[in-house]
């Protein structure tokens, strides 16, 4: 049986139309993909956004607490080492009068008189806790300079704890 030329015609029609109405759908969904992917993409670039804008916020605010964290810190340590120079001039004076009553200095010496009213405001509370053995030339082993040396430097270290402490950087959760 032979096909008429109208009948091929038609059939070509109907599969073209056919073809069309896939093709036309494939290219509906895949538009609508695109159009899902960039949305979905605008709104990743958003977030990514949002994340860098908080990140460099935050690496901002991390500068500015590190720097005001180093000013506290050198200023901690300049109390550190006024304090430690306080206390090892004290310990100079002590050892010096421990040194010249060890030696037998006379007491009308300028330096002496010097030396004893420079340490008298904190040698006061030792003043006599011991017995201070001397020899009839004048030399003087005085046990109660070296007691106020050795709570001197208890106080010492107690307060450079303290200040340990205190410089500490307390860290965040």
């Amino acid at each position: 049986m032979p096909i008429s030329d109208d009948k091929v015609a038609f059939d070509e029609s109907r599969r073209l139309h056919r073809h069309g109405l896939v093709t036309g759908e494939v290219e509906n969904r895949v538009n609508a993909e695109i159009r899902a992917s960039s949305s979905g993409g605008d709104a990743h670039a958003v977030k990514i956004d949002a994340l860098a804008h908080h990140l460099r916020g935050k690496a901002i605010d991390n500068v500015a607490e590190t720097d005001a964290e180093i000013e506290r810190q050198r200023s901690l340590a300049r109390i550190r080492q006024v304090v430690d120079y306080l206390f090892y001039l004290l310990y100079g004076l002590f050892a010096l009068r421990f040194f010249l009553a060890l030696i037998g200095a006379r007491q009308g010496a300028g330096l002496v008189r010097l030396v004893n009213a420079l340490t008298a405001p904190f040698f006061a509370p030792f003043k006599g806790i011991l017995p201070t053995p001397a020899t009839d030339q004048g030399f003087t082993f005085s046990s109660s300079v070296l007691v106020a040396i050795v709570v001197y430097v208890l106080i010492h270290s107690s307060i450079k704890g303290l200040l340990r402490v205190v410089g500490r950087r307390s860290t965040e959760l």
